[in-house]
């Protein structure tokens, strides 16, 4: 069984520290959280590294939605994953659809210029039209090796069976990190419940549990003493 895994949304030094004294294993970094996460600044980026020393997946996402709006788009996000491999991070987090089905040469075409990152295709998973359909789709686009989902909509039983049949149709190619709504609460069922050990979570490590709010220690702490229990 592999050791789990807590992934804390970091937008800024501060929260990249808490997340880090709180016991995070790993970041996403983004900027305006509020509109799902989009590309963090080079500066941002290049900051956090330096700060603490935790893998780090940055997003790469200029505007609202799963498409690219012309060329211009595209060389900006193209340009912004060559200047984030320079720095070393652990990979990027991306994902575009054409309709409702995977972009697989737009988001190859993406992240071309960072040849030697790894791939988390993120909550774009959940607006294909049918999610196992966009496995086969997924694990043809080279280095993906993590899916965030969150289970789609409905009850938290209904959300873990979903992602207990994801985690099965990604391996073992790719692992599901389940993200979107997490808390202490559907972690510990997830771990009762399915094979999976990545979690990603955002407000729920944030002070009011609100995307506004800043990243504590202490409630990413929690978490990660809840991944610890047998």
């Amino acid at each position: 069984m592999f050791e789990p895994v807590l992934e804390v949304i970091a937008c800024s030094v501060a929260d990249a520290i808490e997340a880090r004294d709180g016991g995070a294993n790993r970041l996403e970094v983004v900027s305006d959280f509020e509109q799902g996460g989009l590309t963090p600044s080079f500066e941002l980026v290049s900051a956090i590294n330096e700060t603490v020393k935790l893998p780090l997946r940055v997003m790469l996402r200029d505007s609202v939605g799963y498409a690219v709006h012309g060329d211009e788009e595209i060389e900006t996000l193209s340009a912004a994953a060559e200047q984030f491999a320079k720095l070393g991070v652990d990979g990027l987090v991306v994902g575009f659809l054409k309709g409702d089905r995977v972009d697989i040469e737009l988001t190859e075409r993406v992240v071309a210029r960072a040849p030697d990152l790894r791939i988390t295709f993120h909550h774009a998973f959940e607006g294909a039209g049918d999610q196992l359909q966009a496995v086969p789709d997924i694990k043809s686009i080279i280095r993906v090796d993590k899916i965030l989902s969150s289970g789609g909509s409905g009850k938290l039983t209904q959300r873990c069976e979903r992602l207990a049949r994801y985690a099965e149709a990604v391996a073992p190619e790719i692992a599901i990190i389940a993200g979107g709504g997490i808390d202490g609460a559907v972690i510990s069922m997830l771990k009762r419940t399915t094979p999976i050990r990545e979690f990603h979570v955002g407000r729920a490590a944030r002070s009011g549990f609100c995307v506004g709010g800043d990243v504590q220690a202490e409630l990413v702490n929690n978490m990660v003493r809840l991944l610890r229990e047998s």
